[in-house]
């Protein structure tokens, strides 16, 4: 793995996260917590999977997500009688780094961005969300474990969940995958060469189209594929309730990992509508799944590697 906190997108928060680092390394017992969402599985995950590769103590705890709490009632959660609080908070504001300030607590929240892209190298701002964070907090935490090179290729899914992919392309989204695919983590590929993508994921997308599509991929060249793939994603561009850059994504985009044949994106709208709605089963549900996700590697339980 190539350090995170080496590329441009974490040039100002870079100190931030090595202090965050030391005092874990520090603590007796570390205490993490996080909501009991999808995001805060992604971020919790990383976490546990370096304390599990770097031999620290930790313990587990789901917070209630922003919509199982009253609108005016404010999240607290207590600094340990002994050991060290380390907080996921995706559902915050972003930050800008200034306006943070020491606490007892380590609390991971977004933190605004920039990212030098292009052949020009021109400047563009976003966003670290909590998941990219907590990765490279594990790949400093535990940077040769097993585990935590078995999270790695999940580490942009928090940025896929947000909002800022529904309005426009995220700079931070596309450095950290570029990295991902530089590195080796993750492969990228279009739609048609994916074995095993979820259903219903676009759409308008016909589905026995893109079957056919797939079968022909491999005899394509360039210009055919480019023109077969804009043929088939035409009739999509009509609904708006996919934004063009998540489209294009999902189009020419997709994250495949060692031999699973099921994309990341894939298995996060699969993980996605499995999600239960009341407290107590969201919970027992989120710390199931983070259980089979570290023993897998895989946010489908169901998923198995082909060889």
């Amino acid at each position: 793995m190539r350090s995170l906190l080496e590329t441009s997108f974490f040039d100002e928060s870079k100190d931030r996260l090595m202090k965050q680092v030391a005092r874990i390394q520090s603590a007796t017992m570390i205490h993490l917590h996080a909501p009991s969402t999808l995001i805060g599985i992604l971020a919790l995950g990383q976490l546990e999977a370096a304390c599990l590769d770097a031999g620290l103590k930790y313990r587990r705890r789901f917070y209630p997500a922003g919509h199982h709490r009253p609108r005016d009632e404010q999240l607290t959660i207590p600094a340990p009688a002994t050991g060290l609080g380390v907080v996921v908070l995706p559902e915050e504001e972003t930050w800008q780094l200034g306006d943070l300030k020491e606490e007892d607590l380590v609390r991971i929240v977004p933190l605004a961005a920039q990212v030098q892209l292009g052949a020009q190298n021109r400047i563009h701002h976003g966003a670290l969300d909590c998941v990219i964070q907590a990765s490279a907090l594990a790949s400093c935490l535990a940077p040769n474990g097993r585990r935590v090179r078995q999270m790695r290729p999940f580490s942009s899914l928090g940025l896929w969940l947000r909002d800022s992919l529904d309005a426009t392309i995220d700079p931070i989204y596309t450095a950290v995958n570029m990295h991902l695919k530089e590195e080796g983590s993750v492969r990228m590929v279009a739609l048609p060469e994916v074995k095993a993508p979820q259903p219903n994921m676009i759409p308008g997308l016909a589905e026995r189209r893109l079957k056919k599509l797939h079968g022909a991929w491999a005899r394509m060249d360039v210009e055919q594929r480019t023109q077969a793939l804009s043929e088939l994603a035409l009739p999509c561009l009509t609904d708006m309730t996919l934004s063009t850059p998540r489209l294009e994504e999902l189009l020419w985009h997709r994250m495949l990992v060692g031999d699973v044949e099921v994309d990341l994106a894939s298995q996060v709208f699969a993980a996605q509508h499995t999600w239960p709605e009341g407290l107590n089963e969201e919970r027992l549900h989120a710390s199931k799944l983070i259980d089979k996700w570290l023993q897998t590697g895989h946010l489908d339980v169901e998923l198995e590697a082909t060889g």
